[in-house]
Formats: C-alpha cells, structure tokens, sequence
C-alpha cells in the first residue's frame, strides 16, 4: 500500500464520485483511478466502496477506514513540512490558490505589500477552481487559498477559514436588458428570466448556490447557457443572452457592461476568505493572511 492508494481513496469518498475525483482534483484518467481503488481493496480484503451507475458511498468499513486514511496523510504532510521548514525551503517559498474574480483588484497591493515585509520569499499564484484549491491546501500542494467555501458543511473538515470581505448576492443584466431600468428586483422575477451559468463539470457547487438563493421562489432559474469561466458568462450576459447571479464585489471586472440589481428579498452575503490548515500556521503563511487582511480591509 502507498500514499497515493490512500490519497486516491480520499479524493473519491469526499467527492463521492469516481469521474469527478479523476477530472477535478487527482488530474488522472479514470480508469486508472478505479483500478487503483480496486487493487487498495484487493490489498486490505474489504470492500470499501459501494458502486452506482452515478455515483459511490462508502461502506461501514469504508467510513472507518476513511478516518485513519486522513490521519495517515496529515501525518505524512506534516513530516514533509516539518523537514522542508528545518531545511529552509518552506520560507523561501509560498504557493497560494487564488480566485482572480475575487482578488483581482486587490492582489496587485497585496503582493507589493508580501514582498515587502518578506522580501526573500517567493510567491506563486495558483488560478484552480474551488474543489482543487481545497484539496491542494488539504494535501500540501498549497499553503492557503483565497476561496467562497462550498456549502456543504463538511467541506472545509480539518481546515482553517478566516473571512476576509463579504459580498451582496446580486443580478447581473446586460444595460439594455428591460430590467435595467430598475434599481431592484424580485427573486421570484428574476427565476423568470434565462440564466447563464457556470459548467457542472468545471463548478460542481455553483447549482447548490443558485439553488439554494431561490428556495424560496416556485419556479427555479432555467440555464440556458453554461460557460466554464466568468468571462465567458459575463460576455454572455453583456450580450444579451441572459442573466446571471453575481455579487457587487467582482463589479470592477466588466466596467459598465453589466448592470446589477438588488435583489429582493436580499439573498445572504457571500464571503470570501482565506482557508489553511488547522494548527500554527508557519510565519510566511501568517504573515501573507495579515497582509491580505489590511489590504481587503483598506477597499472596504
């Protein structure tokens, strides 16, 4: 048995789907992921995992084995951590999930800002969807990543939030759109209209957000079109396609193109925050979360 057997098994019990597991977050084919799935439970002589035609879920034994999976892997992470701390490496050198959408306006200050306090490390920025900035601080790849943490209240286990900014959940409309004219509206009128959306394979949470800001209403947003990025929904919504839920804080990156609506009743703020993992942080990753701290809190 090795690491990467264990790290597999982890990816695919969280995300609870073998293809999603390959695609988004191990970057492996899947047939190669099922067979190293099945060669961990041929080792072991337990079924771990109960296979659908959609889906997988985990055994009694699979939930137990789960727990000492990620214990094992903790340790392991922290020992390499550990060692590349004593040799010096881990301070000279600072990977960081970003989400450009939410960041763009502030990063470059806040680079400024690291380099200046620290100025002999170096910072790499990592553009990964949410999914993949999760598993990258989970798993070491990363230090800390700049995210909207899913809904599911168990994804963040084993991690660090700390907020950041909040923003107001709005609509997006091109500046021709009938709507536009408006300084608000309904969500119940707004479910009416075609939505542009972000792909189910690329953002596997976006439709968990848009759900859950219109449980409220009868009818539900009908997408239209999806995208597998931001800019291409907006163009999209410039264009007159349709329209789509935004937030006041990514307004500086389509200009005047766009024009966003209050809803109402207004859904909850969304925050963006920082996510480590859970103990001490080293001092590059403390002092990279203050600096970020002041200069979001300096845009307020």
């Amino acid at each position: 048995m090795e690491l990467r057997h264990l790290r597999y098994f982890v990816a695919v019990a969280e995300m609870e789907n073998v293809s999603r597991a390959a695609m988004q977050r191990l970057h492996v084919s899947q047939p190669s992921l099922s067979r190293q799935i099945r060669d961990l439970e041929d080792e072991i002589g337990v079924q771990l995992l109960e296979r659908t035609a959609k889906s997988v879920r985990l055994t009694d034994a699979g939930r137990a084995f789960l727990d000492e999976a990620r214990a094992i892997l903790k340790k392991a992470d922290d020992a390499v951590g550990n060692v590349r701390a004593i040799a010096g490496k881990r301070e000279t050198e600072l990977h960081i999930g970003d989400w450009p959408l939410a960041t763009g306006r502030i990063m470059p200050a806040l680079l400024r800002a690291c380099q200046k306090a620290m100025p002999n490390v170096k910072v790499k920025m990592h553009d990964w969807q949410v999914e993949k900035n999760i598993a990258g601080v989970r798993d070491g790849r990363l230090q800390l990543a700049i995210i909207l943490p899913p809904l599911k209240a168990n994804a963040l286990d084993e991690l660090r939030f700390e907020p950041l900014f909040t923003g107001r959940v709005c609509l997006a409309v091109s500046c021709d759109h009938p709507f536009a004219a408006r300084r608000s509206v309904s969500l119940a009128d707004a479910a009416r209209e075609p939505f542009v959306g972000l792909t189910h394979e690329e953002y596997p949470r976006y439709l968990e957000y848009v759900n859950a800001i219109f449980a409220s209403v009868n009818d539900k947003p009908r997408l239209v079109e999806e995208h597998d990025g931001w800019s291409g929904v907006f163009s999209s919504v410039s264009a007159g396609v349709g329209v789509a839920l935004s937030s006041d804080a990514f307004n500086y990156a389509f200009d005047d193109r766009i024009k966003l609506l209050r809803l109402t009743p207004e859904p909850k703020r969304v925050t963006v925050g920082i996510i480590t993992r859970k103990g001490k942080p080293g001092p590059t990753v403390e002092k990279f979360s203050q600096c970020a701290k002041e200069a979001f809190a300096a845009v307020r």
